[in-house]
């Protein structure tokens, strides 16, 4: 019997007492100080929270993007140690604010009253509350286009109160996986930036007394645009003489749904070796690709080698660079859309070396790019599948048998 079972069995065996939120925590909403008066923000230092702000530093949070000035404070601060759950627009989210201070409207602290203090864990709140995250979906009211949660009816939703040891053995558990999980995340940060260093420094050949040729792209392959298909004639379903439609989005987006047309002339189908690179959009025009197989759209185009000096993969990764990239995506001019023409593309210079030395570059670029972006294997993977024993072991140590009471005031 783990030290949890010990627990629940010693202290709480009949069950777990459930009361209304409203009742265990104070809930308030958030506010923005008037953006037009400069006092209120030139110079505060008082932390003032949006959903931005979760999006780019995570769940447990000691300071803010923002902040505002003494005299922008209606009334108190909110209390250090308590949270802020997203009622508007953005629902399902909650953060651990770790000291005092202002959110705006779409988010609402929730802070454990006074007199509950030595009865709750905030961490153990912090966890609960992906619960209640859940439930104030279910509740949202979209009538008006925007989701909103009803702080009357959040109030009315249950929670747990558990005996402080038991709380406390809880987060002891939860926290290991969460510990482990962020030592993943900065693992693959660290290996991320490991792996950019080196796709860029493996090309510097005068650098590193590497003997290397340098041509015009149009010497070594030519380029092909692809096909333009009506939706209509799109289908999600494959059929007789039919082949999968690859969209950007087939690359970018790996949930995308695949799409398939009537097969088209040979000239439009990329097989899986062959490479292939995006024509336009402001973040994915000149990314290449050498997986997937099938018919391209038109905002595509493929690349195809016609020397047998080059590795297709050794390509992959020179145009790959970070200074390529740029420099494809100005051959667009002022346009606020790059589109990358066959012109520009033909005069790019490629560097390489020799066959060895290039497949010598694609085995460690290939082990950092498996290490860092695997879905199957590699970091990405692991965090993914610990991620999944954490929600897990997460819905299965908070799913309590309820006691029942007369009086729950």
């Amino acid at each position: 019997m783990s030290k949890l079972e010990e627990l629940i069995k010693k202290l709480c065996p009949d069950g777990v007492e459930y009361r209304t939120l409203d009742t265990l925590f104070d809930i308030k909403n958030g506010y923005t100080p008037s953006k037009n008066k400069d006092e209120y923000w030139v110079g505060g230092d008082i932390p003032w929270f949006r959903m931005e702000d979760i999006r780019q530093n995570g769940k447990i949070l000691n300071d803010s993007i923002q902040h505002i000035t003494n005299i922008a404070v209606k009334n108190n601060l909110f209390k250090a140690n308590s949270l802020i759950v997203a009622t508007t627009a953005t629902i399902g989210v909650h953060a651990l604010i770790t000291k005092e201070f202002l959110c705006n409207q779409q988010l609402t602290n929730i802070a454990i009253k006074d007199m509950r203090k030595e009865k709750l864990n905030i961490k153990f709140c912090y966890y609960y509350f992906d619960i209640i995250d859940a439930q104030c979906t279910n509740i949202a009211n979209q009538s008006g286009g925007i989701p909103i949660v009803s702080i009357a009816k959040m109030k009315k939703l249950m929670f747990p109160v558990l005996p402080i040891e038991v709380q406390n053995e809880i987060v002891r558990i939860l926290d290991n996986f969460t510990e482990l999980e962020a030592e993943l995340e900065a693992e693959l940060e660290a290996r991320k930036k490991q792996y950019k260093y080196y796709k860029n420094q493996l090309f510097e050949f005068d650098t590193n007394n590497i003997k290397y040729k340098r041509v015009d792209f149009e010497k070594i392959a030519y380029f092909s645009q692809g096909i333009q298909v009506d939706v209509k004639e799109q289908y999600f379903e494959p059929f007789e003489n039919s082949i999968q439609f690859l969209r950007i989005v087939d690359f970018v987006n790996d949930s995308e749904l695949p799409r398939y047309i009537k097969r088209p002339d040979e000239k439009y189908i990329k097989n899986e070796n062959e490479l292939i690179m995006i024509r336009y959009g402001a973040s994915a025009a000149g990314k290449v690709f050498t997986n997937k197989k099938g018919a391209i759209a038109n905002n595509m185009f493929k690349i195809n080698l016609t020397s047998k000096e080059i590795d297709v993969n050794y390509l992959k990764y020179f145009l790959s660079q970070e200074k390529i990239y740029n420099l494809l995506n100005s051959s667009s001019g002022k346009s606020t859309m790059p589109a990358i023409n066959f012109r520009f593309l033909g005069k790019l210079k490629i560097n390489y070396p020799s066959l060895d030395e290039q497949k010598r570059i694609v085995k460690i670029l290939d082990r950092f790019d498996k290490l860092c972006n695997g879905i199957s294997e590699g970091l990405p993977a692991e965090i993914e599948a610990r991620r999944k024993q954490y929600e897990y072991y997460r819905d299965k140590l908070l799913n309590f048998k309820e006691l029942k009471v007369e009086n729950k005031e």
